[in-house]
């Protein structure tokens, strides 16, 4: 039993998980619009769902940015709700 335990170990010991950097906290980017669609896009899933930080890689303070502008977007129709 504890051989496996040390095999399960082993297989993720020497890999390193890059943490991500928030793109609107690099590009120094103050306000997020609801009118960019092509940038919003790319924080909603192929289904029309809105990324979660551990997947989009942004802070929690431009998290919730997105997720209210990607909200206006969808009300003005800008953004699916769902997709077709």
């Amino acid at each position: 039993m504890a051989e496996k335990e040390k095999e399960k170990r082993g297989k993720y010991r020497g890999k390193r998980i890059k943490k991500k950097v928030c793109l609107f906290c690099a590009d120094k980017s103050q306000f997020i619009d609801y009118k960019h669609i092509v940038e919003l896009k790319s924080f909603t899933s192929e289904r029309g769902k809105i990324l979660p930080r551990r997947v989009s890689g942004c802070c929690a303070k431009h998290q919730r940015q997105i997720t209210i502008a990607v909200k206006r977007a969808r009300y003005l129709s800008l953004l699916p709700y769902v997709a077709s």
